[in-house]
């Protein structure tokens, strides 16, 4: 294979790293020079806190209450787990929460992160620091990332539109009040090589608690198992808090990152299984075609203002914008008409899609603390306006049956490299904007000491309007769609005990046609453009409890989720909002220290989930009585560290996923897997880590991302595999 050259990447990733260490001492050699600084004051952070994985309360400012007394299933995957497994990518991050799976991405909607939560896609329902953030990509690195907040149930009083099964809030790194410099660098197997800077200055002299942090990063690795898959990437993420007194602040941020991957688009499969003398190393796609190149850019300006100590404001304006070039090969594979063990390409192959994706959003919220007959409050009341417009031009590079072997390629050995004609040509280009201005509240009530009473209403004013047209330019489309809805959530919790929580909630959501046209491109039809939102309703009930001293965190719930108006795809092409399903079952968490030495971070769910009515001229969709696609009855999630003497420490991960539905309609399964990890650390001085994982031990063959279709002999389905056995070796020093 041919690999890319990496020296542009590695001198821009040493520039970027001499920059940031430079820019840093000249702060810290500022902050000397300044008069207002203290020598006795450098020290005021003393030692440094005890690690935990146990988080007391959401980043969102929607959440008035901590994680405790919030009636509802908040998962926080945080920082310490994140490094501890040299979780990279938001995915690997996301598979410490049970509950959540994952599909592949397909050519024509758009490759990229597509996640499940509950059983229902929250491709749509990802947020950063609380605004809606919903390019459909594959967030790829975590070297930006505080932690992963999953909001489970339907919630579109939180996240607006979708929010069917939950939402994700990724949290970005802030300035912090103390000074530190973090080098890392990473070398394992498969070719890995990664080098980090986390480096943060407090601005003596410069307002009040001003400060300054930088991350950087540059990673590349090939895939463990899939090694003609390489990633390469590097990216900047500065910001600067500055303190106009101590009252007001400003906190600026930006982030920058560039991906240069081969996608991969898995294997051949029919009903869930790779086809046979398919091998999971085998690559189908055109190494020398494909490509995905993705730049991200975004800038965030945080204003916040305390009026007194019960009134507080804040302002949040980010612009982003996605440029995305991608050329794919499905996998998909026609073994009719060939001698046994050969194929011809049956999707798309050397299909482009070249995308930008611009996002204004503008989010302001208002936080009040006070009293009412004897009632406490803590009210959050805001409004939220945002603007996405997603241009797409497709294209192809002309490869097609009468340009393949009669008798197709090899099954156990496909070329990989493209060798006739090319004939690239655009095929369409599609514009689409979505317009969503709302309106919310949120209220915690203090009704006595042992009961609150939790609620939130929002209103959404949802616009979307496509435009398509054809290689010529000549419009081929126009339809606009428009939506306004009242979503609700409601919460009583009753606290017998001080460190001991039942709850009862229930919440709704909407899906409007709409959604995903600034996402993925699908854009709105004459069959979809008047269509009502699809519905979403759930009830939960639940129990939270702080035990050893408040240590450690105990919390299970019951849940049901109903989505009504569920659209489907009728035999002569319409669409009709006639389908019904329902996820509902049991969700446990254990999270923080069993012991000072001993930290776990663990769950699990089970999920019983049905079609309940399906239109019966539906073309293609589930079956009454069938369970959901890629929704795994049973799913558990484990990671555990023992701090050993000497500066040791032991971590062990372990997730199981069971046996689940490969689509709706069908009852092919995929198999049920479990996958272990593990970790070493050591502590060799007050400066330096070092860490060492080694990732699925087993080297267990399991199906991660999936394709929910059964596939056919003239046109197969596809699945991914998830990694293969790694190890990796990290050094972190800190100064």
């Amino acid at each position: 294979m041919i690999k890319k050259n990496n020296l542009p990447q590695r001198a821009l990733l040493a520039t970027a790293i001499g920059l940031a260490t430079i820019s840093t001492a000249g702060l810290a050699l500022a902050a000397e020079q300044s008069k207002a600084l203290e020598l006795g004051n450098v020290n005021v952070d003393g030692k440094a806190a005890k690690k935990t994985y146990k988080v007391e309360q959401s980043s969102s400012v929607k959440y008035t209450a901590p994680l405790l007394d919030t009636p509802q299933t908040i998962t926080v995957v945080p920082k310490e787990v994140i490094q501890e497994q040299q979780a990279l990518s938001l995915r690997q991050v996301l598979s410490n929460v049970s509950g959540i799976t994952f599909n592949a991405g397909e050519g024509g909607g758009g490759s990229g992160d597509s996640i499940n939560i509950r059983g229902f896609s929250a491709n749509n329902n990802i947020q950063i620091d609380g605004l809606r953030d919903s390019a459909q990509t594959s967030r790829t690195d975590t070297f930006n990332i505080e932690q992963v907040e999953v909001i489970k149930g339907p919630n579109s009083v939180f996240g607006g539109a979708g929010t069917t099964g939950g939402s994700i809030n990724i949290i970005s790194k802030q300035p912090m009040d103390r000074a530190f410099t973090t080098l890392g660098g990473g070398l394992g197997t498969d070719n890995y090589h990664r080098l980090t800077l986390d480096s943060n200055q407090p601005l003596e002299g410069v307002g009040t608690n001003s400060a300054f942090r930088v991350n950087v990063m540059a990673h590349e690795n090939d895939v463990p198992g899939r090694d003609e898959i390489d990633r390469e990437r590097w990216g900047v993420a500065p910001s600067l808090r500055l303190g106009f007194n101590d009252s007001t602040r400003l906190t600026l941020s930006a982030f920058h990152q560039t991906d240069d991957n081969l996608p991969d688009y898995g294997v051949p499969a029919r009903d869930g299984k790779k086809l046979g003398g398919v091998s999971r190393e085998d690559y189908f796609g055109w190494e020398n075609l494909d490509k995905d190149e993705i730049e991200q850019n975004a800038f965030t300006a945080n204003l916040e203002h305390d009026f007194n100590d019960n009134l507080r404001l804040q302002n949040l304006t980010r612009y982003s914008r996605i440029d995305r070039d991608t050329i794919v090969s499905a996998s998909h594979v026609n073994i009719q008409g060939v001698p046994p063990g050969r194929y011809r390409p049956a999707g798309p192959q050397a299909s482009g899609r070249d995308t930008t994706t611009e996002m204004w959003i503008n989010q302001t919220n208002l936080r009040a603390s006070f009293d009412t007959f004897g009632l406490g409050h803590e009210l959050v009341t805001g409004m939220e306006i945002s603007r996405e417009d997603f241009d797409l031009k497709s294209y192809n590079h002309g490869l097609g049956n009468a340009l393949y072997p009669s008798n197709g390629f090899d099954l156990s050995n496909p070329p990989g490299h493209w060798d006739g004609p090319v004939n690239k040509a655009t095929t369409g280009f599609t514009e689409n904007q979505l317009d969503d201005k709302a309106l919310y509240v949120f209220d915690t009530i203090a009704l006595n000491e042992q009961w609150d009473f939790n609620a939130g209403l929002r209103y959404d004013w949802f616009k979307g309007h496509s435009d398509t047209f054809d290689a010529t330019h000549r419009q081929t489309g126009d339809f606009t769609s428009k939506d306004e809805k009242l979503s609700s959530r409601a919460g009583l919790v009753y606290k017998p005990v001080e460190n001991g929580r039942f709850y009862v909630a229930w919440g709704n959501s909407f899906n409007p046609t709409a959604e995903s046209i600034a996402s993925n491109g699908g854009g709105l039809t004459a069959a979809t453009e008047n269509l009502d939102p699809e519905k979403n309703e759930t009830w939960e009930l639940g129990t939270k409890w702080e035990l050893l001293d408040g240590r450690l965190a105990v919390d299970g719930a019951l849940f049901r989720v109903e989505k009504t108006n569920a659209r489907e795809t009728m035999a002569d092409g319409s669409t009709q909002l006639a389908g019904k399903q329902r996820v509902e079952g049991v969700e446990l968490g254990l999270t923080g220290h069993i012991t000072e030495q001993w930290d776990v971070f663990a769950n699990y769910t089970f999920q019983s989930s049905e079609t309940l009515e399906a239109a019966d001229t539906a073309a293609g969709i589930a079956r009454e009585g069938q369970a959901l696609g890629n929704t795994p009855p049973r799913s558990f999630n484990l990671w555990t560290t023992y701090e050993l003497p000497e500066g040791w420490t032991l971590g062990y991960g372990a997730r199981y996923v069971s046996e689940r539905n490969v689509s709706s309609s069908t009852t092919a399964k995929l198999d049920a897997y479990w996958l272990h990890n593990a970790m070493v650390g050591y502590k060799v001085n007050k400066n330096l880590d070092l860490q060492l994982n080694v990732n699925n031990l087993f080297d267990k063959d399991y199906v991660e991302r999936v394709r929910q279709q059964n596939g056919t002999d003239a046109r197969s389905s596809a699945i991914e595999y998830g990694d293969a056995r790694s190890a990796i070796l990290t050094a972190s020093y800190t100064f």
